[in-house]
């Protein structure tokens, strides 16, 4: 049987383009169901897990819908955190890549006048959370005129986390004749109200799954008291010896010791909760996907929506709270259809939790002895030979979308009133360059950057060292 493709969609030639880059070779499910219905602008309920490919399912037919020329966004993404907000707009980004769409990227606790700056700018898609975008709207720098297409993603979080108010007056906010596509693991009542309200007759996806856990994850455990967890996590990844491994603890100031206590004995390992700057999270994030590091210590800020490939193990150092919370941990590894190992250390306070977990899933965590210190001690050479060995960097997704695209830094911008038009002119008086070569172009106060694609880059660059912009030699290098 021949497999489908992206083709049979009719996407645009710059869409396919960015897809196969990117190696999406076939639609999932989610995807096969969604993005037709969603090409057709018509209202999607869409219930499917972690891990299915559902981001791709909207941002595809957006990244295709959105008009290039038109300078107000045109579609809203809402989000329940940051961390999902700037991974929603990496994906956005690399699947509009050669279409120029631009993507702001809009949350709390980061530089609102940055923010609005970005959206005076023309910008296509816009994603955030619920509250940053309530701001952004109410000072007026978020235009909602001519937003045609609304996501909600992950909507069962953000009511959970207390959004819905804000969801409603953001919805409220906007155009009537608009798409409304909500996506979620699990369908509440609060879903189905605002589903009637602001929906008009939506076609409902429901993705089928024997468990809400995927199949391909190995999930186990083992019982211990709370002094014995430390030495427990050192005999179990030296066992298992992982490549890239997930470490979920409950709290911050867990997060915080346990950190403390790995990097003493040289575990390349860091962390991630939300008592950290914004920056400093994304830091990490970023170093954990490009493999810089084989352990990162988490609470569950990095639990949803966080697309980390080839994380081999995610070991619950707590037991979650919510049982949800379980679903989307271990969701971190088997990604892809590829296998995967989720283990839970559980103490005896810990039984209504597991049993609650068991009820939810549908699939029992299988109980083991702790290893014996024999295998332990057989097992020590192969682990510190890796501990001691570089990771494999890993190439994060998009990067190789860049591969053919050059990034230009030019030292002028607003304040010398260099405008799109300045530069498209100057670059299309090159011989060789059409506009179908020039990618984003981002113009602040006193720089501009702007992407050269197709692999012309290098010849721009040589070019502009001698030729005028707007009517003067302007410095212009690569970024790197």
């Amino acid at each position: 049987m021949i497999k489908s493709n992206f083709k049979k969609y009719k996407l645009s030639d710059e869409i396919l383009k960015s897809l196969d880059i990117l190696d999406y070779k076939s639609p999932t499910k989610v995807q096969e169901e969604v993005i037709p219905v969603a090409l057709d602008c018509r209202d999607l309920l869409v219930k499917s897990q972690t891990g299915s490919g559902k981001t791709a399912s909207f941002a595809i037919p957006l990244c295709e819908l959105v008009d290039w020329n038109e300078n107000k966004p045109q579609a809203l993404i809402l989000t329940p955190t940051r961390e999902l907000a700037i991974q929603i707009k990496e994906d956005v980004f690399n699947i509009g890549r050669f279409k120029r769409i631009k993507v702001p990227a809009i949350f709390g606790r980061s530089s609102f006048s940055m923010q609005e700056k970005e959206l005076k700018q023309k910008c296509h898609i816009v994603v955030g959370t619920p509250g940053r975008i309530i701001d952004h709207i109410n000072r007026g720098s978020l235009i909602t005129d001519n937003i045609k297409y609304i996501v909600i993603d992950e909507a069962d979080e953000m009511l959970s986390m207390g959004f819905v108010e804000q969801i409603e007056e953001i919805i409220q906010s906007l155009p009537s004749r608009r798409t409304t596509m909500l996506f979620s693991a699990t369908m509440p009542e609060d879903i189905d109200s605002i589903s009637q309200k602001y929906m008009s007759n939506p076609v409902n996806i429901e993705i089928e799954s024997k468990n809400l856990t995927v199949d391909s994850i190995q999930q186990y455990g083992y019982n211990v008291e709370e002094s014995e967890k430390l030495e427990l996590l050192k005999d179990i990844t030296t066992v298992e010896n992982p490549d890239s491994c997930l470490v979920f603890c409950n709290t911050k100031d867990k997060v915080e010791r346990l950190f403390n206590e790995l990097s003493k004995i040289k575990y390349p390992c860091d962390k991630i909760h939300g008592g950290m700057e914004q920056d400093d999270r994304i830091r990490v994030i970023s170093n954990f996907k490009k493999g810089h590091f084989r352990y990162l210590i988490a609470t569950d800020v990095a639990s949803r929506g966080i697309d980390i490939d080839d994380v081999t193990h995610v070991i619950n150092y707590d037991v979650p709270v919510l049982r949800e919370n379980y679903v989307h941990r271990i969701g971190r590894t088997g990604r892809a259809g590829k296998g995967g190992i989720a283990i839970t250390f559980a103490m005896e306070s810990d039984e209504r939790r597991i049993s609650e977990i068991y009820l939810y899933t549908g699939k029992e965590i299988s109980f083991k002895e702790a290893p014996d210190k024999s295998i332990v001690s057989r097992c020590i050479a192969d682990f510190e030979r890796k501990l001691l060995q570089k990771p494999d960097t890993k190439e994060v997704k998009g990067a190789i979308l860049s591969k053919e695209i050059v990034k230009l830094h030019i030292n002028a911008g607003k304040r010398n009133k260099m405008r799109p038009v300045d530069i498209v002119g100057t670059l299309c008086s090159i011989e060789g360059i059409t506009p179908s070569d020039i990618g984003v172009i981002n113009i602040l106060d006193v720089s501009t950057f702007v992407e050269i694609l197709n692999s012309k880059g290098e010849m721009v660059l040589k070019v502009l060292q001698n030729k005028n912009i707007k009517g003067k030699l302007r410095k212009v290098k690569k970024v790197l």
